[in-house]
């Protein structure tokens, strides 16, 4: 019985034991929390995550995309399609008969002026000549001595003009047989370049038969037809620049020389003609050419972006970036091209403007450059 006495005393003593050692761990923890929050306020520490986290978000203006007016050359042209024309043309024809003797040419090759092309069979019309010459002779002899006559008055003023008649008569006909012997040979009438022949040697040929084509290609014009509405800005001297299908890559360049006198009564459109070097060689005749004729050019020109446009109206105007805000600012318009139109008045090289968003801000709002393209 003493026994189970101590041994319940022992309980209850380490239970009030256990009791206070909680209530003194929650006094320190009381403690040490009061003596914290007292603490002066330079020794508080507060990590810089915290603070930035904790400090309010500066406001920031509403996006858009801007770019800076571009400076450069405008050029003010004025695109049609015509069609390369050769230098010089002309389809190698006889003007007489005759049967083919010679041709003296390799398709595709270079020729110069006065080279024998082509020979006819030449025999009839020398031997014609032959005889009438021979004819002259004669009637010039008759000539001779009937002037003789005429002196001693044997006979009449008539029969000497008679016979002075028949010696101007054969003389005219010894050259009419000459024209056509000279006419048994082709010369080309200039250099260029020889095309495909359509006769064989040995063929008769009929007067005006086609024999081949000879090109000067050296130098090429290009013939295209400009709208009656531009015509007075069109003159003898302009640049124009030309792209061929055969060689989409490469500009040629020449020059107007040359404009039809009038106008197409059914599309009002009037001829123009200009010319380019060819030493190349890579024009030819018949070309699709989309032709850029060039009326001025002007340097350090300013453009925007249409999209950069904002009309009220009858005016145009543009929202112009300072100083991260945005000013509606009134611009003048010069000549347009695709997708760009020219600034005459209202901005300077180095402005900024924007060119989407503008449905969002309004004159003065702060704005965020997103950044833009051309």
């Amino acid at each position: 019985m003493f026994n189970s006495l101590l041994r319940g005393m022992g309980g209850k003593l380490l239970e009030n034991k256990s009791r206070l050692a909680f209530w003194a761990v929650i006094l320190a923890t009381v403690l040490g929390l009061f003596a914290w929050l007292n603490r002066p306020a330079g020794e508080i520490e507060i990590a810089p995550e915290v603070v930035e986290q904790a400090a309010p978000a500066k406001p920031q203006g509403l996006p858009v995309q801007a770019i800076p007016v571009i400076v450069g050359e405008l050029i003010d042209d004025i695109t049609a399609v015509g069609t390369v024309v050769a230098n010089e043309s002309v389809r190698i024809r006889t003007e007489i008969n005759g049967r083919l003797l010679k041709l003296n040419f390799d398709e595709g090759q270079e020729v110069q002026k006065g080279q024998l092309l082509v020979a006819l069979d030449d025999g009839e019309h020398r031997a014609q000549l032959a005889a009438i010459n021979a004819e002259l002779r004669t009637e010039k002899q008759r000539f001779l001595r009937s002037k003789e006559l005429y002196e001693q008055k044997f006979i009449s003023k008539e029969a000497l003009d008679l016979q002075a008649g028949t010696v101007d008569r054969l003389a005219a006909m010894v050259q009419e047989a000459d024209a056509r012997l000279q006419k048994t040979v082709v010369t080309a009438p200039f250099s260029g370049v020889i095309g495909l022949r359509k006769v064989s040697l040995g063929a008769y040929l009929q007067a005006g038969d086609d024999i081949v084509r000879l090109e000067d290609i050296s130098s090429v014009k290009v013939d295209f037809r400009v709208p009656e509405v531009y015509l007075a800005k069109v003159r003898s001297g302009q640049s124009i620049s030309v792209v061929v299908d055969a060689f989409p890559n490469t500009v040629f360049e020449g020059k107007v020389y040359a404009i039809e006198a009038g106008m197409d009564r059914e599309t009002r459109t009037a001829l123009v003609r200009a010319k380019l070097g060819n030493k190349a060689g890579k024009l030819r005749s018949g070309m699709f050419a989309r032709v850029s004729l060039i009326m001025t050019k002007k340097k350090n020109a300013l453009s925007v972006p249409e999209k950069a446009l904002w009309p009220q109206g009858t005016e145009n105007f543009v929202y112009k970036v300072i100083d991260g805000k945005v000013e509606l600012t009134k611009v003048e318009l010069g000549q347009r091209t695709p997708g760009y139109v020219e600034i005459l008045k209202g901005l300077s090289p180095g402005d900024l403007v924007v060119t989407e968003g503008q449905m969002k801000i309004r004159d003065g709002a702060p704005v965020t450059v997103l950044g833009g393209a051309q």
